[in-house]
């Protein structure tokens, strides 16, 4: 009997592993699933969310998942908090759901962060969420088989590079001396490249690698983790940070390119101004700056991955959650014009150069607007209205023959009157934006359109044929 159960349990485990003999047959189909999703979530979770921003008495500048570099903490007394760690409210089940309720289409985890404490049980190094606290348990195997179940596909935040916790890994000056006089590769040996190896055999699927701050990768050490990943699960995304060139690139926080990027790229979002919780950070994105954010960075043909830090006990944090949803519902009803959309027809309505004025570098400034923005799929083109025309809407440089105008959130696609002549298009366009959720008529009814002249995220659907 045991080696009956010692066969089965070695079969289960050969069947939780990725299929790594299947490659994808080009790039374009490799990168498919993340054209089409264009909206995900950065989860940021780890000992730095239990201070919170806060040590000895002191609120830290930076973001909260810096505490250990910024208030310079000993490896020895950063170590000890987690004997605090025991995350009792944490569920990798609601996790997931709130995922898919959110209407984002993939899950990036820190599976380590520059503090070096890995937030999964691993075997290179002991220094890790099962080991070294109360938890015992293994929350990134819990949420990939969340994520396996709702088809949510997951991938990994790794910080290759900065360790904070081990000797030669970069970053820790304070404890372990200036980073040029470490033995990096020894690190990197020992711990990084096993710890990459094991996230990639012992978790499913994994859709992409998220790796960061390259500091110290040489070109032979960045190809050492290239060659890991694509011989382990080939069909997993490198993204930009790694120290070469990956399968997209990764704009700086928060960045979004003033018009049209080319190629396959990534912005990743806060919410409020930090990436793990911070509790004194209270100044949390709106539904409509989120809408906005998403709906600009797919209008240049990017993706939008926006974080959120769980407390220490394992919530997300109930702002986050309370502006994140209304996205989600949002996204139901105007989801065609995100997920697998294409960039913008036109590209003037992102702002212009203003030459009067001049940045620290001297060059001119860019002074974005934000009334409108377009999304594209073949024979629709997608108006996204942020501010509300009066009257009626008017586009220019229109080069295609416009057939039919509706609104993208009424199912019943009733028509809107628009009149076409050359390349410029008017759409008529009632008094009011319309509403986004029905409102009781005991309501005084001009309450709900001033909310909505405050707060309009409308799309227009034109669908289109060649002239």
């Amino acid at each position: 009997m045991v080696a009956v159960a010692a066969f089965l349990l070695s079969a289960a485990s050969l069947m939780a592993q990725p299929d790594r003999a299947a490659g994808p047959a080009s790039q374009d189909d490799k990168m498919k699933w993340f054209r089409d999703a264009k909206f995900g979530l950065l989860i940021h979770w780890g000992l730095y969310s239990i201070p919170a921003g806060e040590w000895k008495g002191q609120t830290i500048p930076g973001p909260g998942e810096w505490i250990m570099n910024n208030a310079r903490i000993p490896v020895q007394e950063y170590e000890r908090l987690a004997s605090q760690f025991n995350a009792a409210a944490f569920d990798a089940e609601a996790w997931v759901k709130f995922a898919e309720d959110c209407g984002v289409k993939y899950v990036v985890i820190a599976a380590k962060d520059l503090d070096g404490f890995a937030m999964y049980r691993s075997l290179a190094s002991k220094y890790n969420v099962y080991d070294f606290t109360p938890f015992r348990r293994d929350p990134l195997k819990e949420l990939a088989g969340a994520c396996a179940r709702h088809h949510m596909k997951i991938g990994f935040y790794y910080s290759q590079a900065q360790d904070w916790h081990e000797p030669n890994g970069a970053g820790n000056t304070w404890d372990f001396g200036p980073d040029d006089k470490k033995d990096f590769d020894q690190y990197l040996r020992a711990k990084a490249e096993p710890q990459v190896k094991e996230l990639l055999t012992g978790y499913g699927p994994v859709c992409l690698m998220w790796f960061d701050a390259p500091a110290m990768m040489n070109r032979e050490r960045a190809q050492r983790f290239i060659d890991i990943v694509r011989s382990l699960q080939p069909g997993a995304l490198i993204n930009g940070r790694l120290g070469l060139p990956g399968d997209y690139a990764s704009m700086g926080g928060n960045l979004v390119p003033d018009g049209i990027e080319k190629g396959d790229w990534e912005t990743p979002g806060s919410i409020n101004h930090t990436w793990g919780f911070k509790k004194g950070d209270n100044d949390w994105k709106t539904p409509e700056d989120i809408t906005f954010k998403l709906v600009d960075v797919v209008s240049k043909g990017g993706n939008y991955l926006l974080n959120v830090g769980p407390t220490a006990d394992g919530l997300i944090p109930q702002p986050a959650v309370g502006n994140l949803l209304p996205m989600g519902r949002w996204l139901k009803a105007n989801g065609e014009a995100v997920y697998g959309a294409g960039p913008t027809a036109f590209g003037d309505e992102f702002g212009a150069i203003d030459g009067s004025r001049r940045d620290r570098n001297g060059r001119p400034v860019f002074v974005p607007a934000t009334n409108w923005r377009c999304t594209t799929k073949p024979g629709k083109l997608f108006i996204h209205l942020f501010q509300w025309p009066k009257g009626s809407m008017e586009l220019s440089k229109v080069k295609v023959r416009v057939t039919k105008a509706y609104f993208l959130a009424d199912a019943s696609r009733a028509p809107i009157e628009f009149m076409q002549q050359g390349d410029r298009v008017t759409i008529s366009l009632p008094e009011h934006p319309p509403a986004e959720q029905e409102y009781s008529p005991r309501i005084n009814p001009n309450l709900p359109h001033l909310n909505e002249l405050e707060h309009v995220r409308v799309v227009l659907a034109l669908e289109t044929r060649a002239q």
